[in-house]
């Protein structure tokens, strides 16, 4: 985390000597895109004893701050951004005589520090770059099951895709992400590390106000 926050700053110390540069802040709203398979976890026996699957994924907030610099035709726009989501999985207990079903919720919170590349064509921009997730936070009703370890990486990878829409001030974004690692590699049960087959997708949707020239 101190190494992304390190080169974040890095980058906005050199930009002004290079650009013409706005500061800006934004808030917005995201939707996870997951058609995920189910997931069986075995007991100390090796048996199942329980389903886990994707019951929903509810909308994420996100806000913070950017920085877009205008150089030549290029636009250089790095962002740091508070995310915070919720998940509600569907779990089958297959440990008692019949099989439990019950909805347990999971919150977790993250920096996301893209770095957008693009262009502009008044009044919209189009931009694509790496992003990395800094792991902030997290709380789980899996827990609440023998065995349940939360195992998340400090930091992950992903990608962004960006339609912008400028009007005076204002920046309205929307964007697609998409990232390396597998939904749910974080789940761990007696030790075994367990994750959903497919990467995370989301929408993200945002608003926000530039200040400058």
């Amino acid at each position: 985390m101190k190494k992304a926050l390190l080169f974040l700053l890095l980058v906005s110390v050199s930009i002004p000597a290079l650009a013409q540069v706005k500061l800006g802040l934004k808030l917005g709203l995201s939707s996870t895109q997951l058609d995920a398979n189910e997931i069986d976890i075995n007991g100390l026996g090796g048996n199942p004893f329980l389903k886990l699957n994707l019951e929903q994924a509810r909308f994420g907030i996100h806000a913070g701050a950017v920085i877009q610099a205008q150089l030549g035709a290029f636009l250089l726009q790095p962002e740091i951004l508070f995310n915070s989501n919720r998940v509600d999985y569907r779990v089958e207990d297959l440990s008692g005589s019949s099989p439990l079903t019950s909805i347990r919720t999971e919150k977790y919170q993250y920096l996301d520090i893209p770095l957008l590349l693009g262009v502009k064509a008044k009044p919209f921009r189009f931009q694509a770059g790496p992003e990395a997730h800094i792991f902030i936070n997290s709380s789980s009703e899996l827990s609440d099951f023998s065995g349940y370890e939360q195992k998340f990486e400090q930091a992950t990878f992903g990608w962004l895709a960006s339609l912008g829409l400028d009007v005076w001030n204002l920046m309205l974004d929307i964007r697609y992400e998409g990232n390396f690692s597998k939904f749910g590699d974080h789940i761990t049960f007696n030790g075994q590390p367990y994750s959903f087959d497919k990467s995370r997708a989301r929408i993200l949707a945002s608003v926000g106000i530039l200040f400058g020239k």
